[in-house]
């Protein structure tokens, strides 16, 4: 069976280092860079300077998963006061 996660090569501050992603991660990785106007090597620099531990690999599917959870938040239709899902507040209305 092929596995899901691939590794890539990518220049980081003038050195290249490799990175094993799966496609998911790796997609939406340049689409954030896309949104950002910044080359993808950028943003991994960026994201390589900034971890505290761990691998690069983890540290950019970490980097990803925050990115996904804040548009997610800024998505959310603000609620009125209560920590109830959506669906039951509008029950309680």
């Amino acid at each position: 069976m092929k596995s899901l996660v691939v590794k890539r090569s990518i220049v980081i501050a003038g050195h290249k280092t490799s990175v094993s992603l799966e496609d998911a991660f790796w997609s939406e990785l340049k689409g954030i860079a896309e949104q950002k106007d910044q080359t993808l090597s950028a943003v991994v620099g960026d994201i390589d300077t900034r971890r505290h531990q761990g691998n690069l690999s983890s540290a950019i599917r970490l980097f990803v998963l925050d990115n996904a959870r804040n548009k997610a938040m800024q998505q959310q239709p603000a609620r009125s006061g209560t920590n109830l899902p959506a669906s039951a507040a509008a029950l309680s209305a």
